[in-house]
C-alpha cells in the first residue's frame, strides 16, 4: 500500500525550497503526496521562528491535527524546519504530539528516522552539516509544468544582526559550488523551468567554496556571469535575500548588463534610522544604503525595488520611525514586507529589551504600510497603456468571463491576462499591452500574433518552449 504525506510550510522561500527537497526524499522511498490531511499517513510541519507569530502557528497546526492523531495513532507528525533546529529534543520532550523532529541540513536522513518512528521510536536529529555541507538537487518535474523553481546556493549567515535567530538555526555560511549550481540549473531549464530565483541567507556573499585564493569580495556577479553565459535558454534569473553591503559595484554592473535579471531587486533595509540600523548591527548606514540604491537605479533605469522593515525595534523612537518611512520614499519601494519587532531567543537584542508598546508598533506597521501602498498605486497607475512581457506561471484563481491567468512582468508586477477559451500560456512569456491597474495587481491583453500554446515535452523529454513574439 503507497503511503501519503502531507506537508505544511510556514516562512520563507527556503523553507519553500526545504519542503520540495522533503517532497523528494519521500517520493524517492514510495511516498505520495496528498493535500487532505485525512488521507495522509505522515504530516510534516516545515517551521519557521524568525519571528514569534510563526512559533505560534506551529502550535495552532499541532492543534489542529491532535483530533486526527487521536483517531488514527498511525498517522505520524514530523517538525522540520528553523524551530526543530531552535528548539532540538527539547520540543519532542513538549509537544507529545510530535514522533519526529528533524533540522534542516538533515533532510536526507528523514526516511530513516519515520522508519524507527513507526517502530515505536520518538527521533529528534537537528545538527548543522558545517564541515561537509549537503546541498540537495532539484530534478524537473517529469509532466513539465513547473515555470519557476528555486536552487539554493549557500546556506548559513555570518552577518549576526541583533535580532535575527537565522544565525542559530542554520548555522555559519557555507557555499555550494559554481558547477553543482549552473548543472541544476541547467537540468531545471531542460525540464521546461523558465524562471530560476538563487536562495541563500545572504546570497550576494557567495563565494566559490574550498578557493585557494578567495577574493577580498563576494563572487557573487561572477556566478552571475556564468549562469547567464551556460544556461542561455533560462528567461528570467532572480536572487533572495541580497544583504546591502554586498550590493558591490561589480554586482550592480551586472544588473546592467545581464538581460537575463529582470528589472526588480528585492534588498531588505530593516530601517531608515541610522541609530536603529547601529542597534540592529546591519554594518550600513542610511545614507551608503541610499547610495547603492540609486547607483543601482541609474544602471538599470525602470528598475523596481521591494524591501523588509521591522518597526518598534527597541529604543525606536518616533524621530527614528519618521526616517524609516522618508527613506521608503527615497528609495521608491514598489512593495514591502513589514513586520513588528519581536524578541528572539539568543539574539543580542534581548538585551536591549522591548521597550516600544505594542499599540505603538500597531501604529506605526499601519502608518507604514499605508506609504508604501500610496507609492505602489502611483507605479502601478503609471504603467496602464504600457506594453511589457509577463511570464504566465498559472490560471488566475479569479475568472472574469474569458479564462484568466496570472504571471509577474520583467519589474515583478503580478499581471493577470485574460485569453481566448482553451488556451493554456503556462510558461510562455506573453507580451501584453495594460488595460486597467488594480490595488495590488494589473490587467493586461495579449498582443496579436502570439503563441498561446502551454510548452510540451518533446521526445527525450526535452521541452519546446514558445517565447514571445518580437
Amino acid at each position: 500500500m503507497t503511503r501519503r504525506f502531507l506537508i505544511q510550510t510556514f516562512g520563507c522561500q527556503m523553507n519553500a525550497h526545504d519542503s520540495r527537497r522533503i517532497a523528494e526524499v519521500l517520493g524517492e522511498q514510495g511516498y505520495s503526496e496528498t493535500d487532505e490531511a485525512e488521507l495522509a499517513d505522515l504530516i510534516v510541519l516545515n517551521t519557521c521562528s524568525v519571528r514569534e507569530k510563526a512559533e505560534h502557528k506551529l502550535m495552532s497546526a499541532l492543534g489542529r491535527y491532535r483530533p486526527l492523531k487521536e483517531r488514527r495513532s498511525d498517522v505520524l507528525i514530523a517538525v522540520a524546519g528553523c524551530m526543530a533546529q531552535e528548539h532540538g529534543a527539547e520540543l519532542l520532550a513538549r509537544q507529545d504530539l510530535i514522533d519526529v523532529l528533524i533540522g534542516p541540513d538533515n533532510v536526507p536522513e528523514l526516511p530513516a528516522l519515520i522508519e524507527r518512528a513507526r517502530a515505536g521510536e520518538r527521533v529528534a536529529l537537528a545538527e548543522h552539516d558545517l564541515l561537509q555541507p549537503q546541498f540537495l538537487t532539484a530534478e524537473p518535474r517529469p509532466d513539465g509544468r513547473e515555470v519557476f523553481a528555486y536552487v539554493t546556493t549557500m546556506k548559513g549567515c555570518d552577518e549576526r544582526c541583533s535580532f535575527c535567530i537565522v544565525p542559530y538555526t542554520r548555522g555559519s555560511e557555507r557555499y555550494r559550488a559554481a558547477d553543482e549550481i549552473v548543472g541544476e540549473i541547467r537540468s531545471l531549464v531542460a525540464g521546461g523551468v523558465r524562471e530560476i530565483t538563487l536562495l541563500g541567507q545572504t546570497v550576494n556573499s557567495w563565494h566559490e567554496p574550498n578557493d585557494p585564493q578567495p577574493e577580498p569580495t563576494s563572487q557573487f556577479p561572477q556566478l552571475l556571469r556564468r549562469i547567464a553565459r551556460d544556461v542561455p535558454d533560462l528567461l528570467r534569473l532572480r536572487y533572495t535575500s541580497p544583504h546591502p553591503r554586498h550590493l558591490t559595484p561589480e554586482l550592480i554592473a551586472a544588473h546592467a548588463e545581464l538581460a537575463v535579471l529582470p528589472a526588480h531587486l528585492h534588498l531588505p533595509v530593516q530601517s531608515g534610522s541610522d541609530v536603529v540600523l547601529k542597534r540592529m548591527i546591519r554594518r550600513y548606514t542610511r545614507a551608503s544604503y541610499l547610495e547603492r540604491v540609486r547607483a543601482l537605479q541609474a544602471a538599470r533605469p525602470g528598475l523596481t525595488l521591494s524591501t523588509d522593515l521591522i518597526v518598534g525595534f527597541p529604543g525606536e523612537t518616533e524621530a527614528d520611525f519618521e526616517q524609516t518611512l522618508s527613506l521608503v520614499q527615497e528609495a521608491r519601494f514598489s512593495t514591502a514586507f513589514g513586520f513588528k519587532y519581536s524578541p528572539r531567543p539568543q539574539t543580542p537584542a534581548l538585551k536591549l529589551g522591548d521597550d516600544v508598546p505594542e499599540e505603538v508598533k500597531s501604529a506605526r506597521l499601519d502608518r507604514l504600510f499605508e506609504v508604501v501602498d500610496a507609492q505602489q498605486r502611483i507605479q502601478l497607475d503609471a504603467l496602464v497603456g504600457t506594453r511589457t512581457g509577463v511570464l504566465i506561471e498559472g490560471a488566475s484563481k479569479s475568472q472574469h468571463g474569458s479564462p484568466r491567468f496570472t504571471g509577474r512582468s520583467d519589474r515583478h508586477e503580478i499581471v493577470h491576462v485574460d485569453v481566448e477559451p482553451g488556451s493554456d500560456p503556462t510558461g510562455v512569456l506573453l507580451e501584453v499591452e495594460i488595460v486597467e491597474a488594480n490595488k495590488r495587481s494589473l490587467v493586461g491583453r495579449p498582443l496579436p500574433g502570439q503563441s498561446l500554446a502551454r510548452p510540451r515535452p518533446a521526445r527525450g523529454g526535452a521541452l519546446r518552449l514558445p517565447v514571445m513574439a518580437s
